[in-house]
């Protein structure tokens, strides 16, 4: 009785899809434009726990992610060794490169093993450009017969930069009035590329510039450019960086990751990742002290053992370790440290956002409608 019943609700919400006329509508049980078939590595196993919950997942294959940070925070690197992944895991795929401060040189994506063969670079300096470009190739990707759709990565680098037609114009005549218009283009702009990305089942990924809020008693971080990007992104994070010497020489960053926004994983969570200025994010560092908490290694002093009840366990200097870390991190190990990273991170059952808590988060997010 319960099996008719079903089949008669399935023919009732088919010929309400059929009538509705969205070629682009669902049964949920047939899947969503929300669903996640894919995902991106970063490079760094904690990083895509951070997004993901787990090590072994990354970036969201049909979301916004965006980067913010200070200049030189590192958002630019860590971008590119996302491309290079994407590039790397979809052999017949393509990045759509939409830059803003003429800072990427062909040399430098070469240096960093990139295939350059596979990369669009487009220059963009207001967002109207930006706009109008992106959904062409949306549209063009869309009218694409599925069949021959190839993977596709868009990045915006960044949006801090760019200006609007009203600001160029405004600068060009010798006017210095502040172009109110931004804010609210920006929000136009991700209104619209948001569900068409989703329908594409494509990602974009977005840095964005930080700023130290004014007059405030406790100052913090803020994104430029409004709420548009906070409000239509599915994950936003906050990059923050110290130097990582070597004895005298500074070889990096440590990079602190801060998950302002997340629907995969717990807002506020944070991710300690290594940024190498020569070989880019490190794929182990943090997971010494993620298997200690977790009981996975032992620590002794100043050394590290994962052979703890081993009657002869062998402890090893951290820096040891990271210097050949697949002699350590094995999979066996890493399959253990996911389950701890997924605890650290994934949100329990029942502990996810509400929708008014959700929106009341998007209140929250340290954006500034019209900071420039």
């Amino acid at each position: 009785m319960a099996k008719q019943k079903n089949e008669k609700d399935d023919s009732f919400l088919s010929e309400l899809l059929e009538l509705s006329g969205n070629e682009y509508g669902a049964i949920t049980e047939n899947g969503t434009t929300g669903d996640i078939h894919r995902y991106i590595s970063t490079n760094s196993l904690l990083l895509n726990g951070l997004l993901s919950g787990s090590m072994f997942d990354g970036i969201a294959g049909n979301k916004i992610t965006t980067f913010a940070g200070d200049a030189s925070a590192g958002k630019t690197y860590i971008i590119l060794d996302i491309v290079k992944n994407f590039l790397i895991e979809n052999p017949t795929g393509y990045t759509i490169f939409f830059e803003t401060e003429s800072a990427i040189s062909k040399q430098m994506l070469v240096d960093r093993g990139l295939d350059t063969r596979r990369i669009l670079m487009l220059p963009v300096a207001t967002i109207q450009s930006f706009r109008t470009q992106i959904l062409k190739i949306l549209d063009k990707y869309l009218d694409t017969k599925k069949s021959e759709r190839k993977p596709m990565l868009f990045v915006l680098d960044s949006l801090g930069m760019l200006s609007t037609t009203k600001e160029v114009e405004d600068t060009a005549e010798g006017k210095e009035t502040q172009d109110m218009t931004r804010a609210r283009l920006i929000k136009g702009l991700f209104r619209v590329v948001t569900l068409k990305l989703g329908i594409a089942d494509l990602p974009l990924l977005v840095t964005n510039h930080t700023y130290d809020e004014q007059g405030s008693m406790y100052p913090q971080k803020k994104m430029s450019g409004g709420s548009g990007i906070a409000l239509a992104g599915s994950t936003t994070v906050f990059l923050s960086k110290a130097k990582d010497k070597d004895g005298t020489d500074v070889i990096g960053n440590i990079i602190t990751f801060k998950l302002i926004k997340g629907r995969l994983t717990k807002e506020n969570s944070i991710a300690k990742v290594s940024l190498n200025y020569q070989t880019g994010l490190s794929k182990y560092y943090g997971l010494l002290e993620v298997a200690v908490e977790g009981g996975i290694a032992k620590r002794l002093g100043n050394k590290y053992t994962f052979d703890a009840t081993s009657d002869e366990p062998k402890y090893a200097f951290e820096k040891a370790i990271y210097k050949n870390p697949e002699l350590y991190f094995t999979d066996d190990v890493l399959k253990k440290i996911d389950v701890v990273v997924g605890k650290m991170y994934k949100y329990g059952v029942g502990e996810g956002p509400s929708e008014d808590e959700d929106e009341f988060d998007l209140m929250e997010t340290p954006v500034d409608e019209d900071h420039q």
